[in-house]
């Protein structure tokens, strides 16, 4: 069994803002490891998810989104420095 590592992305819906409600409900859909931001009418779920690889991740955060009831537009990757 490989061990889980922590990946870092964000999730960007296609809402440009979300309801108490709608925050409640991703979190309920297992988005307890990311943080809901809105920043110039974009707004993205920031995740530091763990999972044997960043596919997987990325998968099983979309996939909770996906079962919350929201679309996705993209997902991206932080800037190395």
């Amino acid at each position: 069994m490989k061990r889980k590592k922590t990946y870092g992305f964000s999730v960007v819906l296609t809402a440009r803002s979300l309801s108490a409600e709608e925050c409640d409900a991703l979190y309920e859909a297992g988005c307890d490891d990311g943080t809901i931001v809105t920043r110039n009418r974009v707004t993205f779920i920031a995740f530091d998810r763990k999972a044997e690889s960043l596919e997987q991740a990325i998968r099983s955060a979309t996939a909770n989104v996906r079962a919350a009831g929201f679309e996705i537009v993209r997902v991206e990757m932080p800037a190395l420095v």
